[in-house]
C-alpha cells in the first residue's frame, strides 16, 4: 500500500473498551486515527459513489469478523492472546500455534510500520533540506532515521514495561487529542472561508513544480464534480490508481478490529467488554469514514484531494492541533500494537507450542506484566525498522491481519457446524452465513491487496501447521477436528443403509478377540491387513462382575489399549466388556460392536492348544527399532502350568455361536511364528507364496470349489494377497483330486472360476490316494468317504496333515477350510482335536469357514 509518511501510517487501532484490572476499571473509549488521511486519498481517487461503496464493501467484510470475534468472545472465559487464544481453543494448537506466530509477526511489522510512519511525517515536518514552512532542525539520512525511529520505539517500549494501566491512560489521553482534532476539523469544514492552497509536487521533474488546489467552501458544483470517479497519478509514489488499488489503501486502515481482544488477557471481563468496545469502534470508526467524505466532497475540489494528503492543516482553525492529533494517534498505533505483540508471545510462551525457544518469554512481573514478552517484542521490531521500507511492510501486515481475520472466521465457523452442546455464546447476532462471507472476503482482499504477499502468507502458513503437526505436545483444549469428525460421521452412518448392501461392494469388518495383547502382537497385525480398509475391532473379555466391583475396571485400560493400536499401527477399533465367561463376552461384542452398517461380519480367534504363550509384544518392531517399553496396563501372560480361562468346550461354543449369528470365523494358528518383515523382504528368488486349501479335509465327499465357504477363504487369501505388504507374495491353490476321474476337466473348471473371479494364482494338482481312510470301501472303482466327524481316524487327519506339509516351499501362510462345529455338543472335544492335528507343525495357519456370498462375477 503507498501511503506515504504519515498520509496514512498514522494508527490502525480501531478501538475498544477496556475494562484493566491493572487500573481498577478504567476505559479507554474508541481511537481511530487513520480517518483523515484514508478519506481525502479514496475520495480523490475515487469520488464520493465509489468511496460510498469502498467503505460499504471493507466494512461489510469487518463486521462479518467483528461477529465472529464477539461470539467466540462470550463462550466462555478468555485469556491472554486474544485472536491467538480463540483460534487455538478453537481449531487446535497447530493451528493456533502458526495463526499466533503470524499474529505476532503482523503486530510486529504493525508497530514498526507507524514508527516509520511518524518518523516520515516529522521529518517533513522539522527535516533538512527543508520540504515546506516552519522549523526545519532534523538531519534527514537512513542512519538518522533509523535513530528517530529508535527513539520513538524505546519510548513506547517504556510505556509498555509500565504495564496495562499506564498504557490504557496514554491510550485514554490520545483519544481525547484525536477526538479534539476530529472536532476540529469538523468546524473548521463550515468554518474556514473559501481559500487557494499551493501544492509542491515532489515528483516533479526539479522537484519544484506546483500546483493550485482550492478549498471552496460547501458548493453544489464542487459535490457534484466529485460524485463520479477521477483516478489519476498519485503524487507521492508517480504511480497510476485504480479501483482495487485505492481499496487496497482504504483497507489498509480498517484492519485493528482486533486492538481490543488482543488485551484479553489484561481486561477485568473481557467477554463483557470485547463485543461492545469492538461494535462500537466499528460502527463509529464507518460513520466518521462516511461523514468525512461527504464535507470532503463538498467543500474540495479534485486537485487538492488528490494532491495535497496533508491540506487539513492548510484549512484547519487551528493546524497546529492537526500536526499533533495524526502524531500522538500513530504513536498511540505503534503501542498499540507492541504492546499487542507482547501478549501474544506471552501467550504462546506459556502454551509451550514451541518448547524452549520461548521459554524466556514467560517471565512476568510482580504485578503480571510479562516484561520478557514485552523486551522480546521490541527487539524485533527494532530489528523490522532497518528495512526502511514503508510499502513492503504495510503489504505484508494487511495480508496477515487479513490471514488472522479469516481464520477467525473458520473458527466460529468450525464451532457453529460441529453443532456442540457446549458452543453457547450469549452473543447470538452471527450464523454460519456470516462466518463464511467474512472467510471470502477476507481471502479475496488478500489477492487483491497483494497477491504475493498473500500467496507468501498462505506457504508460510501451511510449513508451521506441518511443523507444529509433528513437533508440538498434544493439548488438553479438544479439538474442533475431533467435534467435526463426529458430526459428519454421525451423518454419513445413518446414510449407510445395511438394505442396500451388494457383494459386489462386499468387505471384511473384523472382530478379533485378544486375551492379552502380549502374546498377540503379531496376530493383530496380520489381522490388519486382512481388514481390506473394513471395520476392525479389537475385542476383549474381561471376567469380572460389575455387581461385585466399585466402579468400571474397563475405563482405565481404555487408553493403553488405544496406546498400543497407535505404536502397531494398525486401523482398529477398541471394544472390552465384562462378563461372566469368555463365551457370553464374545456374544456381547458380536451383538454391539460397531454401529449401523458397520458392524463385524467376520470372528477372528486365536488357535486353543497347549503350547505356552510367547511374549511378541516386546519383539515387536514398533517397540524395539523405537527401543520403547510395552506400555503399561496388560498383566504378564499366562504360566504354561497357569489353567486357561475356557474350556475346550467353551471354546468351540464360541465358533458355533458365530457360526449361528451368520458371521464368518477365522481360526489362527502359530501366527506369532509369522515374520512378515523376514518372509517378505527376502531377496531370494522364487517370492514367498500364500498356500490356499479351499476344500474340507475332514470331509473330502462333501467338497466342492464353489460352494459359499470355499469361495470366501478363496476371497479372504486375495484379499491379503492385496494388502501392500503381501503384493510381493504368490497364491498357490491346491485342487485334490480322486482316482479314475478327470484331473484335467476339474483344473480347467477351477481355472475358468479363478478367471471369473480376477484371482490370479496358480493351481497344482494334489492326489488323495495318500490320504484315503481306513474305511473306505471301494464300489465299482469309487472312493466312498466318511460322512460324519466321528468316522475320520485320527490316522486319517494325520495323514491330510502330512500331505499339506508336505507341499514345497513352505509358504508364508496356509488358508485352510474350517469344518462347521458338529451339532452334538459332547463332540466338541473331539472336533478341537481333529483341528489341533489337521494345523499341528504346519507354521502360520487360518482356517476359514464362509457363511455369507462374498464374490462376484458381475461388473
Amino acid at each position: 500500500c503507498d501511503i506515504p509518511g504519515a498520509a496514512g501510517l498514522e494508527g490502525k487501532k480501531s478501538g475498544q473498551e477496556e475494562e484493566l484490572s491493572h487500573c481498577g476499571g478504567a476505559k479507554a473509549l474508541p481511537v481511530s486515527s487513520q480517518l483523515f488521511p484514508h478519506s481525502r486519498f479514496v475520495v480523490g481517487h475515487a469520488g464520493l459513489y465509489q468511496a460510498l461503496a469502498m467503505f460499504a464493501v471493507a466494512y461489510f467484510i469487518i463486521g462479518m469478523t467483528v461477529l465472529s470475534v464477539c461470539a467466540i468472545a462470550t463462550n466462555g472465559a478468555l485469556d491472554a492472546g486474544g485472536a491467538y487464544y480463540m483460534i487455538s481453543r478453537a481449531l487446535g494448537p497447530e493451528f493456533g500455534g502458526s495463526i499466533g506466530i503470524m499474529f505476532f509477526l503482523a503486530n510486529v511489522c504493525g508497530s514498526a510500520l507507524y514508527v516509520l510512519g511518524l518518523v516520515e511525517a516529522v521529518v517533513d515536518s522539522f527535516g533538512i533540506p527543508p520540504v515546506g514552512t516552519g522549523v526545519h532542525v532534523l538531519p534527514q539520512s537512513y542512519w538518522y532515521e533509523l535513530l528517530y525511529g529508535t527513539v520513538l520505539l524505546a519510548l513506547c517500549l517504556l510505556v509498555c514495561l509500565v504495564g496495562a494501566s499506564i498504557y490504557a491512560k496514554a491510550t485514554f489521553l490520545i483519544f481525547l487529542i484525536v477526538a479534539a482534532v476530529l472536532g476540529t476539523i469538523l468546524v473548521s469544514f463550515f468554518a474556514t472561508r473559501p481559500l487557494r492552497v499551493p501544492i509542491r509536487l515532489p515528483h516533479s521533474p526539479n522537484g519544484s513544480e506546483t500546483d493550485n488546489g482550492s478549498f471552496t467552501g460547501f458548493s453544489l458544483d464542487t459535490l457534484r464534480d466529485n460524485l463520479g470517479g477521477g483516478y489519476a497519478v498519485d503524487y507521492t509514489t508517480g504511480q497510476m490508481m485504480s479501483f482495487s488499488s485505492v481499496f487496497a489503501v482504504m483497507f489498509n486502515g480498517c484492519t485493528g478490529i482486533m486492538a481490543g481482544s488482543n488485551m484479553s488477557g489484561d481486561l477485568k471481563h473481557p467477554s463483557y467488554s470485547i463485543p461492545r468496545g469492538t461494535i462500537s469502534a466499528v460502527l463509529f470508526t464507518y460513520l466518521v469514514y462516511n461523514l468525512l467524505a461527504f464535507l470532503m466532497c463538498a467543500t474540495c475540489n479534485r486537485i487538492l484531494l488528490q494532491k495535497d494528503y496533508g491540506f487539513l492543516r492548510d484549512i484547519s482553525i487551528f493546524p497546529p492541533l492537526v500536526t499533533v492529533g495524526i502524531y500522538a494517534a500513530t504513536l498511540s498505533a505503534a503501542m498499540s500494537n507492541l504492546i499487542g505483540a507482547s501478549r501474544i508471545l506471552y501467550a504462546l510462551a506459556r502454551d509451550d507450542l514451541f518448547g524452549r525457544a520461548l521459554a524466556l518469554a514467560k517471565k512476568t512481573s510482580a504485578s503480571g506484566n510479562p516484561v520478557m514478552a514485552v523486551i522480546l517484542s521490541w527487539l524485533v521490531v527494532q530489528v523490522v525498522l532497518f528495512s526502511g521500507k514503508l510499502n513492503t511492510i504495510a503489504g505484508v501486515v494487511t495480508t496477515f491481519f487479513l490471514l488472522v481475520y479469516a481464520t477467525v472466521n473458520l473458527a466460529c465457523l468450525a464451532l457453529e457446524w460441529a453443532s456442540a452442546p457446549n458452543f453457547r455464546p450469549t452473543f447470538r447476532y452471527f450464523t454460519w452465513h456470516t462466518c463464511l462471507l467474512g472467510i471470502a472476503g477476507c481471502c479475496v482482499m488478500m489477492f487483491l491487496i497483494s497477491p504475493v504477499s498473500a500467496s507468501v502468507s498462505l506457504g508460510f502458513l501451511l510449513l508451521l501447521l506441518l511443523a507444529l503437526h509433528y513437533l508440538s505436545p498434544s493439548s488438553t483444549w479438544g479439538y474442533i477436528s475431533q467435534a467435526l469428525i463426529f458430526h459428519q460421521v454421525r451423518k454419513y452412518l445413518l446414510m449407510l443403509d445395511v438394505r442396500k448392501d451388494h457383494v459386489k461392494f462386499w468387505r471384511p469388518q473384523m472382530l478379533l478377540m485378544v486375551q492379552n495383547p502380549r502374546g498377540s502382537a503379531r496376530l493383530i497385525d496380520f489381522v490388519n491387513d486382512l481388514k481390506k480398509s473394513g471395520l476392525y475391532v479389537l475385542g476383549h473379555v474381561e471376567l469380572q462382575d460389575l455387581d461385585m466391583l466399585p466402579s468400571d475396571p474397563l475405563q482405565s485400560q481404555q487408553d493403553s489399549w488405544l496406546s498400543l493400536v497407535d505404536k502397531l499401527n494398525v486401523k482398529a477399533f477398541v471394544s472390552l466388556t465384562l462378563a461372566p465367561s469368555v463365551r457370553h463376552g464374545v456374544r456381547q461384542l458380536l451383538f454391539t460392536s460397531g454401529l449401523g452398517g458397520m458392524r463385524p461380519n467376520t470372528l477372528v480367534l486365536g488357535f486353543y492348544d497347549d503350547e505356552a504363550p510367547q511374549d511378541g509384544l516386546a519383539r515387536h518392531p514398533a517397540f524395539t527399532s523405537a527401543r520403547e517399553e510395552v506400555p503399561l496396563g496388560f498383566p504378564p501372560l499366562r504360566a504354561p502350568t497357569a489353567p486357561k480361562l475356557l474350556s475346550a468346550r467353551e471354546y468351540v461354543g464360541i465358533v458355533a455361536d458365530a457360526l449361528k449369528m451368520l458371521r464368518n470365523v477365522l481360526l489362527a494358528r502359530q501366527l506369532e511364528s509369522l515374520d512378515k518383515a523376514w518372509e517378505l523382504r527376502r531377496a531370494a528368488s522364487p517370492p514367498p507364496t500364500i498356500h490356499v486349501w479351499p476344500v474340507n479335509l475332514l470331509r473330502p465327499d462333501s467338497a466342492r470349489y464353489a460352494d459359499t465357504c470355499s469361495l470366501f477363504l478363496l476371497q479372504m487369501a486375495c484379499v491379503l494377497n492385496m494388502a501392500r505388504a503381501w503384493r510381493r507374495a504368490r497364491l498357490r491353490l491346491f485342487l485334490c483330486v480322486e482316482a479314475g476321474t478327470m484331473p484335467h476337466a476339474q483344473e480347467e473348471k477351477l481355472r475358468q472360476l479363478l478367471k471369473d473371479l480376477r484371482i490370479q494364482a496358480q493351481i497344482q494338482l494334489v492326489p488323495w490316494d495318500a490320504i484315503t481312510p481306513e474305511e473306505e470301501e471301494e464300489e465299482e472303482g469309487v472312493v466312498n468317504f466318511p460322512t460324519n466327524t466321528t468316522q475320520v481316524s485320527d490316522e486319517y487327519v494325520c495323514a491330510a496333515n502330512k500331505l499339506v506339509l508336505e507341499q514345497s516351499p513352505a509358504p508364508a501362510v496356509r488358508f485352510l477350510y474350517l469344518p462347521r462345529p458338529p451339532a452334538d455338543t459332547s463332540l466338541y472335544p473331539l472336533y478341537l482335536h481333529q483341528l489341533e492335528l489337521l494345523t499341528r507343525g504346519l507354521g502360520p495357519t487360518v482356517l476359514v469357514h464362509g457363511v455369507s456370498a462374498v464374490t462376484s462375477t458381475q461388473l
